[in-house]
Parts: structure tokens; C-alpha cells; sequence
């Protein structure tokens, strides 16, 4: 009975146990599932910071270049003109020519990179009146000094407004009355002229102003602005003129430049890691094997004069004893007593 008792007693156990074995390997398998899914999430962060961190470096190059390399592309400034009125002929109240100095320097830096060509042109705002329609062709003079006060370049370039007949201006005036009652539209005409087509700023005589004369003293100008764009060439120009494309093409040219510099000393730091790991075991190694030789080495002085190492043995000449057959078996008893009483003690 106590036989049946013990067998009912270890079936009913074995199902636990198995059900104990399981549970123990599934939280193995999650220990271990969890244990690799951060260590795979930890390797995606670092590579992640180190993308995100090669990214941001080829940003900033690409935009430093860009900010270094490219020039200002517009220029303008407003044309204030001055002149005499203390003359004493009566015909005319204007004793000079208009004329406007203009500063090329902005944030105490030269406006116009070296090298660089601009075009230059002045914007003229100027009424519809009997005044300018009678004058005619009127000539711009345009001069640009240095620092010394050394004249860099000069131009000369002739404008008239655009011809309008009376019966076209009639119209006109009718057509936008309620605009000229109001304000929002003016008699006038805007007249854009070309000082220079392509100027280039000297490196050695900079040119730090710009002297504009117009050459009538019966002109009448409402406003006028000075207006510089750059004429951009080559690399500039895909620059200027494509931003986004250049943006890409210059990021991902910096990124991979960085990537290969990033792998390539990578890849030394293991090279010159390995041999250090290859000296490190071989010198384990042989500290292992000099442990295992020092281990029979202190056996032997244990053992004493009962060890003798294989290599070293020697063949003996035999010797033959002379004497009685009784003595000889006497000692070779008492030699095979005495190294019974070695080996038990």
C-alpha cells in the first residue's frame, strides 16, 4: 500500500514539475527576448545619434560655405540728389545739375565682393509733365570713387520718357479719373536705366561710393533708387538659382565624406585593437601552460628520489651480484619493504 501511496504521489508530482520546467523556460526565452531587444535597441539609438550628429555637421559645413561663398545677390538703395539754387539767372532755378552721392558700404563691410560682376542700374520715377515730355533726351553719369578717392569706373547712358499722344493721354485719363481723384494711381512714369552691364569691383581700389549726376537742370523726379544684382556664373548660379537641389547634393556629399572618415577610423581603432587582444591571450595562454609544467614540476619534489622523468632515463649496464641466491632474494625483500613504507606514508 505504502508502495501504491508513493506512486500515486510522484505521478501527481510529475505534471507540476513539467508545468514548473516551462514556466522557468518561458521566463528564460522572455529574459533572454528582452535582454536583446535592448541591447538592439540601445545599438539603433547610438547609430541613430551618430546619423543624426554626422547630419547636423554636414548641415553646418554645407551652410557655412554657402554663406561664405555666395555674394549678396541685390543691392539697392534710395537717390537723393542735390544741387545749387543760389545762381542768378532767372531762367532757370536750378543752378547744377542734380546730383547723388551713394554709399557702397553696409554694416561697415564692402557691399560688392571682389571678382564678382554686377549689373548696376538707376530707377527713375519721374511725372507725366509738359516740363520732361519738352526736355527731351537727358544723359546719367554715374562715377565710382575709392577710399583715396581714385576713380574706379565711369559711365555715361542717355533715357527720354515713353512718347504718349495726346489723344492716348486723354484717353488714359478719362479711363482712370477715379483713380487720379482718389490718390491710388499718379500721372507718371518709371524709367529704368542701365549704369553698368557688367562691373567688377577692383581688389586692389575698392570702390566705396558712387557719384550720380544727371546731366539737365530742368528734369523733375519724383524718386529714384540705385539697384545692384549680382550676374551669377558657374557654381553660383546652381546656388542661387537651385537651392533645394544644391542643398541636397551639397549635405549628402558632406555626409558621406564624413561617413567614410567616420568608418575608416573605426575600422584602425579595431585593427590596433585586435593585436593587443592576440598578445593578451597568447600571454594567457603561456601562464596557463607554465602552471600546468610547474604542477608536475612540485609533484616531483614531492615524490623525491622515487620520480624519474622518462626523458631522462638512462640505460643502466646490469650488474650481476656474486654471492648466494638466498642473500640476493633477503635484499631484494627488504628494498620492496621499504618502498611499500614510502607509498603509505
Amino acid at each position: 500500500m505504502e508502495r501504491q501511496s508513493n506512486l500515486h504521489s510522484q505521478d501527481d508530482a510529475e505534471p507540476s514539475v513539467l508545468i514548473g520546467w516551462a514556466l522557468v523556460k518561458l521566463q528564460y526565452a522572455v529574459f533572454v527576448a528582452m535582454s536583446r531587444a535592448r541591447q538592439r535597441l540601445v545599438q539603433l539609438s547610438i547609430v541613430f545619434s551618430f546619423v543624426f550628429l554626422l547630419l547636423w555637421i554636414a548641415a553646418f559645413l554645407y551652410g557655412t560655405f554657402y554663406y561664405s561663398y555666395m555674394p549678396q545677390a541685390t543691392f539697392s538703395a534710395p537717390v537723393n540728389y542735390y544741387y545749387r539754387t543760389d545762381c542768378e539767372s532767372p531762367a532757370s532755378f536750378l543752378c547744377s545739375y542734380p546730383m547723388a552721392n551713394i554709399s557702397l558700404i553696409r554694416n561697415k563691410k564692402h557691399a560688392l565682393t571682389f571678382g564678382q560682376p554686377y549689373r548696376m542700374s538707376l530707377q527713375l520715377e519721374m511725372p507725366d509733365s509738359p516740363t520732361n515730355r519738352e526736355l527731351g533726351m537727358f544723359m546719367i553719369k554715374t562715377t565710382c570713387f575709392s577710399q583715396d578717392g581714385e576713380q574706379v569706373a565711369s559711365s555715361a547712358r542717355s533715357s527720354i520718357l515713353r512718347y504718349r499722344s495726346d489723344l492716348l493721354r486723354t484717353l488714359g485719363t478719362l479711363l482712370f479719373l477715379p483713380a487720379f481723384l482718389t490718390g491710388a494711381a499718379e500721372q507718371k512714369q518709371v524709367l529704368e536705366v542701365e549704369l553698368f552691364s557688367d562691373f567688377t569691383d577692383n581688389p586692389y581700389a575698392p570702390s566705396v561710393t558712387a557719384v550720380i549726376e544727371i546731366m539737365s537742370s530742368k528734369v523733375q523726379i519724383y524718386s529714384s533708387d540705385l539697384y545692384i544684382h549680382a550676374h551669377f556664373t558657374g557654381i553660383r548660379y546652381l546656388l542661387y538659382y537651385f537651392p533645394v537641389i544644391s542643398a541636397i547634393v551639397g549635405v549628402s556629399s558632406n555626409f558621406i565624406f564624413l561617413s567614410f572618415i567616420f568608418i575608416f577610423s573605426y575600422m584602425r581603432l579595431l585593427f590596433q585593437a585586435k593585436p593587443q587582444r592576440f598578445r593578451m591571450n597568447w600571454t594567457e595562454e603561456n601562464n596557463q601552460q607554465g602552471e600546468e609544467r610547474a604542477v608536475p614540476a612540485g609533484t616531483a619534489e614531492m615524490l623525491g628520489p622515487f620520480h624519474q622523468n622518462p626523458t631522462d632515463v638512462r640505460q643502466e649496464e646490469p650488474h650481476f651480484h656474486v654471492g648466494n641466491g638466498t642473500e640476493q632474494q633477503n635484499r631484494d625483500t627488504i628494498g620492496q619493504g621499504e618502498i611499500n613504507e614510502t607509498e603509505a606514508a
